[in-house]
């Protein structure tokens, strides 16, 4: 069962990045594959990393009032874009505006399975 939420997650970070790529032009992912593993390596960062830092940032992110995890959010997308080759991320702003997409198309496409599963 946790191999299939991964895999849909997994799913669902491969469409936002799709997204990501067409709406900004300062996103460029190269290939399927590179496409494919840095949906995994968000999914991953995710899942394990982005819990964790969370936890060890609380306090932060109390004081900022969620400032803090979003600078977590765009860390994690930073990480995928790091860690991939043939995928990069130019300016600040598009790293913002990204990391909003993303989020948005989590959301989005988490309610319409919700929905869609109820």
């Amino acid at each position: 069962m946790v191999w299939i939420a991964l895999l849909v997650r997994w799913g669902i970070n491969t469409l936002a990045l799709i997204v990501v790529d067409w709406m900004f032009s300062g996103v460029t992912i190269g290939r399927w594959g590179s496409l494919l593993l840095a949906a995994a390596i968000l999914t991953i960062g995710n899942t394990i990393v982005k819990p964790i830092l969370a936890i060890l940032t609380l306090p932060l992110i109390i004081v900022t009032f969620g400032l803090a995890y979003f600078a977590i959010n765009v860390l994690m997308l930073a990480l995928a874009e790091w860690i991939t080759p043939d995928f990069s991320i130019s300016g600040f702003w598009t790293y913002i505006g990204a990391t909003i997409v993303v989020w948005l198309v989590n959301v989005g496409v988490g309610w319409l399975l919700d929905r869609i599963r109820g």
